[in-house]
């Protein structure tokens, strides 16, 4: 599902959202079995209180969030079920919300991956007052993500007692394994660093974005971190002005750092790719949508999280993989998302040796399936034959 930035006020009466809980939970018996073992998992620990202004759009947008993943068990078993236990939902509760890093083993050229699928798929009961979008901000989804995984339920109304599917599990995208790689069509953030005093071992951070709306889009290309910013100024580039002068009646050339208007929120990378940024937001909303002028925006808390960890001089690059295809436990999994840019699906050779690996091209049913759907969630479509023949870095 491709989510512009255009938020609604929530409508329809509640007669016309009978069934949600109904249809969510075959949706989740549908997917329950598509990861079959949970990674190694590290809490970096809860984030200390972020004093940003949460400045929604315009009176229509929530606050909230929710609890903890279960990791999903093996095939054909029945899922535990879920207790909640979220605190009430506050500005305080994402700014603790736990950062989990994931330790893979470091990836070597020329030899096949041993593993390039983490997380897992968890669930969560929805409980009164919640919205999709506090529970995405909570398990650091992006509101792409949490629509896809659950299709039928409202974003602002989910029925109370509805059983969501949580998709925190991901296939890594192909084939850089250091610094920082956005890969656009899934509207999210990668963030690899070589393990301290453990040379084989990589920490893979992950985190969602808001980018370049469809006539402002987000580009392709590599980079290098070349300066860090705390509470930046906005000097507002002179097309957006005017697109403010005409929208807004709002004529300002710059807007101040730590104003609560100020899209780049507390943090900002500077990139060498110009004029693009990485940076925090004051629409956390936002998160998972095509809403900015081409930069990369994280939730407050994620970019707080990020920032000191990141040092200049850092490569990075922009990819476009809509389709990604990973291994962990001799499982092969394929991962798609919307061609949000509309620049081809196509799948790179990589991911096309992987799954030949497998004994598997694309149009095998189960992964034509997957192409289909489109829904981000890692699926098992087969199992490595020869493990020597899986794609070459």
């Amino acid at each position: 599902m491709t989510i512009q930035a255009s938020p609604r006020i929530p409508s329809g009466s509640p007669d016309e959202r009978v069934g949600l809980a109904a249809r969510a939970l075959v949706r989740f018996r549908a997917v329950r079995d598509r990861l079959d073992t949970a990674l190694s998992v590290e809490i970096d620990g809860p984030m200390r209180r972020v004093g940003l202004a949460s400045v929604a759009l315009a009176g229509v947008l929530l606050a909230g969030c929710a609890p903890e993943q279960i990791p999903l068990p093996a095939p054909f078993r029945p899922a535990p079920e879920v207790k909640n236990k979220a605190p009430e939902f506050t500005e305080e509760v994402f700014a603790q919300k736990p950062m989990r890093a994931y330790r893979i083993p470091t990836p070597e050229p020329g030899k096949p991956p041993v593993q390039t699928v983490i997380g897992e798929i968890g669930s969560h009961v929805v409980r009164p007052n919640e919205t999709l979008l506090d529970i995405a901000r909570y398990y650091d989804l992006g509101m792409n993500e949490i629509a896809d995984a659950n299709p039928g339920v409202d974003l602002w109304t989910p029925k109370v007692g509805t059983k969501l599917v949580i998709p925190t599990a991901w296939v890594l995208p192909c084939c850089n394994y250091d610094g920082i790689i956005v890969n656009v069509p899934e509207l999210r953030l990668y963030y690899f660093q070589r393990a301290p005093g453990e040379p084989g071992i990589t920490i893979v951070r992950t985190y969602p974005l808001g980018l370049g709306r469809d006539d402002r889009r987000t580009p392709k290309g590599n980079f290098t971190v070349i300066g860090k910013t705390v509470n930046p100024t906005w000097n507002i580039p002179p097309r957006i002005r005017q697109d403010h002068i005409r929208e807004l009646g709002d004529s300002r050339y710059s807007i101040p750092g730590g104003a609560p208007d100020n899209p780049l929120g507390k943090y900002r990378f500077e990139l060498s790719l110009e004029p693009y940024r990485i940076h925090g937001t004051n629409i956390p909303w936002g998160i998972g949508m095509l809403i900015s002028n081409g930069c990369s925006r994280l939730y407050p808390e994620d970019v707080e999280h990020l920032f000191p960890m990141v040092t200049i001089g850092t490569k990075g690059a922009f990819i476009y993989q809509p389709v990604k295809v990973g291994v962990r436990d001799g499982q092969v999994y394929v991962e798609a998302h919307a061609d949000l840019y509309r620049l081809g699906g196509s799948m790179s050779p990589n991911a096309a040796a992987t799954l030949k690996s497998a004994g598997m091209t694309i149009q095998d049913a189960r992964v034509a399936s997957v192409l289909k759907d489109a829904q981000g969630m890692p699926t098992r479509v087969g199992t490595v034959e020869e493990p020597t023949s899986a794609a070459q870095l």
